[in-house]
């Protein structure tokens, strides 16, 4: 291939042929890599600035090689006299061209010396060796999301380089499962997570620690999964330790549990092995989300659940004796939990939940005494009848609160009376206390804060979203009173006020 210029043309076709099957590309590609190769050789004899084109005919193998010459309007500016040429000159070799049309004049066949030989070599073999690697990323790249076996070629800086055939793939340390040691010749399957397109070759990044790795095995070890038969919900995993993992069956007469385990426990425990003894919870799923929660916490028994669907919040109520069973060794239980149900789960004891239910009331009833002047017992019937701001009250129908054991309408009046005066002294001071303090609209506007503990924030200091989103509970607790919000409020005010963060990053991740 070094002078393919003098060689026969159906050579030229027998060449393309032989380095397409040989390195297993297209020989469409080997062909304009042969053009490349002759148009700088063009170049270097007639000059660079020549716009030099070549073309091989498919066929037969023949070369024509041709100076191009674009026709520009006489009033532009010539920027290269070799490759451009007024219309006024272009109209004497052709009367019709037109500005934008190009003359065509075809070149000599050109002896290709030694250099310029070697020269063309070297641009075929870099556009041969581009070609290969496009295909290899392209390959690999329909490989995401697959499971791939590799044998190990080395290992460096903690990272295991793998011979998975055409390429080589990286398994980052951080990829591995903790305490697994690779040495040279180990076979070993692993997930492909990415592939990218680099300049020496697709980068092919792999792992075993993320949770498609497990469903992935599971899919190969349990024929009804392949088959669609029994569904893959959920997975979570504490990588080398424990995990669970959360099937149903698309027929109720199957036990969708039971098909993943195996006869004997057969099917799981192939792939325990392979996850280095990883222990797995396989959990039956349910479209009812309170019996979700506890099988997913299972063992432990769980004595209620409550959802806090606004903020993705589970609390779980647990006896003492089952609060450790519950939350796992290093939190591992509730954890794996979360990770399944898609929501943060607190789980407190059946006494903290008493505890903070009557701190909850005590604050409440504590803000309607202030605000309607009104004694300890109808402060707590409102309390008991789920009324937790002096705006309910100044809202709902005076029939209701007429109807709460103990009232009368002309209680109910009185009190929605006060209610509506306090909500109005309450806003025309907060106008006031707003332009003295510049206090900003995006802290008036967070949910769950009334205006006077908007004008409370603000004479500390807090005078906008991100001030408040930069707060902890107890610190927002310690400036607005320890009886103007419980700790679960003020956890919920300060996540609204984070909100618009999540929110920016999404759209910043989505631009990148």
């Amino acid at each position: 291939m070094e002078n393919f210029e003098n060689m026969p043309r159906p050579e030229i076709v027998n060449v393309a042929d032989s380095v397409a099957r040989e390195k297993d590309i297209d020989k469409e590609d080997v062909f304009v890599a042969m053009e490349v190769a002759i148009q700088k050789a063009g170049r270097t004899k007639y000059g660079f600035e020549q716009d030099i084109r070549v073309s091989i005919d498919r066929r037969t193998g023949a070369i024509s090689l041709s100076r191009y010459r674009e026709v520009v309007d006489d009033d532009a500016i010539i920027e290269n006299e070799a490759a451009q040429i007024p219309l006024r000159v272009a109209k004497q070799y052709d009367k019709n061209l037109q500005v934008g049309d190009f003359i065509i004049d075809p070149l000599p066949p050109m002896d290709f010396g030694r250099i310029a030989a070697q020269t063309a070599k070297q641009v075929i073999m870099q556009k041969v060796r581009e070609a290969e690697r496009n295909k290899q990323y392209e390959e690999f790249k329909e490989k995401i999301g697959t499971i791939i076996n590799g044998t190990v070629k080395r290992v460096e800086f903690g990272n295991t380089i793998l011979d998975i055939g055409k390429a080589e793939a990286v398994l980052r340390h951080d990829e591995t499962i903790p305490r697994e040691k690779f040495k040279n010749g180990d076979r070993v399957r692993a997930y492909v997570l990415d592939v990218r397109r680099e300049v020496k070759g697709p980068q092919i990044f792999l792992s075993r620690t993320c949770p498609e790795f497990m469903e992935k095995l599971f899919i190969q070890e349990v024929p009804e999964l392949y088959d669609g038969v029994v569904q893959i919900m959920g997975v979570a995993r504490d990588p080398g330790s424990k995990a669970k993992i959360s099937v149903r069956a698309n027929d109720k007469t199957i036990d969708a549990v039971g098909a993943c385990v195996g006869l004997r426990g057969i099917r799981v425990q192939a792939i325990v092995n392979e996850l280095q003894g990883e222990k797995i919870d396989i959990i039956p799923y349910s479209e009812d989300k309170a019996q979700y929660i506890v099988s997913a916490l299972a063992p432990a028994d769980i004595s209620k659940v409550v959802f806090d669907e606004e903020n993705n919040r589970v609390e779980v109520i647990v006896s003492e004796d089952q609060l450790s069973l519950t939350i796992g060794r290093r939190g591992q239980n509730v954890k794996l939990a979360s990770q399944l149900f898609g929501a943060n789960i607190d789980v407190m004891t059946e006494e903290q939940a008493r505890e903070r239910l009557a701190n909850e009331n005590k604050v409440r009833t504590k803000r309607f005494m202030d605000a309607l002047d009104v004694d300890d017992m109808i402060a707590h019937l409102l309390v008991a009848e789920g009324f937790s701001t002096v705006d309910d009250v100044a809202l709902v129908d005076v029939k209701e609160l007429a109807e709460i054991e103990g009232f009368d309408e002309d209680i109910a009046q009185e009190l929605q009376s006060r209610a509506k005066e306090f909500i109005e002294n309450r806003d025309t001071e907060f106008e006031n206390k707003r332009k003295e303090l510049n206090i900003d609209d995006s802290l008036i506007n967070v949910e769950g804060l009334e205006p006077d503990m908007v004008v409370r924030l603000a004479e500390n200091g807090v005078k906008n979203i991100d001030d408040l989103a930069d707060l902890a509970s107890d610190e927002l607790i310690e400036i607005l009173g320890e009886n103007a919000v419980s700790e679960k409020e003020a956890e919920s005010i300060i996540m609204k006020a984070r909100e618009h963060w999540f929110t920016e990053e999404d759209q910043t991740e989505n631009q990148e």
